[in-house]
C-alpha cells in the first residue's frame, strides 16, 4: 500500500477527521517547537486518547505523520500530545537516560535501549549529543521501533585500553585525535 502525502491538507485537519470518525469530543492547540508543529489534544475521554503506556497517541502521531507526508521523511515533522502527556513524560525520560548514560560512563560498558519509536530516539540523541564522553547509535534498517545503544565515544574507549596497556604508558588521547607524550587528560564532569 502506497500513502501520497496530503499536500492540501493541514496536519490538524487530519487529525481533526480520525478523531471526529473515531466519535471522541475534543479541542486542538496547535503549536510550534524547535522544527515540529504540535498538537495538544484536549477532550474528556484523555486517557482513551493517550491509550496504555502512550500507545494510542503514538499510533495517533503516527498516521498524522504518514497521511501528511507519505511514506519519506518530511522534515516537518508532527507531535500529537493529549493534555500535555508526552510534555510531562519527556522529562521523566530524560532523566532516566541520563541515568543509562551515567552508568555507562561509570561502567565503560554500552547498554542497549529497548525498541522506542523515532520521537523518542530522537529525544535520547539530543539529551546526549552534547556529552563529550557518550555517544548513541541507533540500530539500521527501516522498523518503526528502533533499539539505540548508548556507549562511550570511542577517544575514550581507546584511552582506557591505551591506559590499561605497559606499553601505552605516558601516552593520551588528545581532543585533535592526535597523542602527546607525558600528557595528561582531565575530565571535566
Amino acid at each position: 500500500m502506497h500513502l501520497s502525502p496530503m499536500s492540501q491538507t493541514s496536519a490538524r485537519d487530519i487529525l481533526e477527521s480520525i478523531l471526529g470518525h473515531l466519535g471522541f469530543p475534543f479541542q486542538i492547540e496547535e503549536t510550534k517547537r524547535g522544527d515540529c508543529i504540535v498538537l495538544n489534544i484536549i477532550s474528556r475521554e484523555a486517557g482513551r486518547l493517550i491509550g496504555r503506556d502512550g500507545h494510542t497517541i503514538e499510533d495517533l502521531q503516527y498516521l498524522v505523520n504518514r497521511l501528511l507526508h507519505g511514506v519519506e521523511d518530511s522534515p516537518q515533522r508532527v507531535i500529537v500530545d493529549v493534555e500535555g502527556y508526552r510534555q510531562k513524560g519527556e522529562i521523566d525520560f530524560i532523566v532516566n537516560i541520563r541515568e543509562v548514560a551515567d552508568r555507562v560512563r561509570a561502567t565503560g560498558e554500552p547498554e542497549l535501549l529497548p525498541a522506542m519509536n523515532s520521537y523518542d530516539r530522537r529525544l535520547v540523541h539530543q539529551a546526549l549529543a552534547e556529552d563529550a564522553e557518550i555517544t548513541t547509535r541507533s540500530e539500521e534498517g527501516n522498523a518503526r521501533m528502533k533499539q539505540i545503544t548508548i556507549e562511550l565515544r570511542r577517544s575514550r574507549q581507546l584511552g582506557d585500553a591505551q591506559a590499561a596497556t605497559p606499553a601505552a604508558a605516558g601516552t593520551t588521547s588528545t581532543a585533535g585525535g592526535g597523542e602527546e607524550e607525558g600528557a595528561t587528560t582531565l575530565s571535566t564532569e
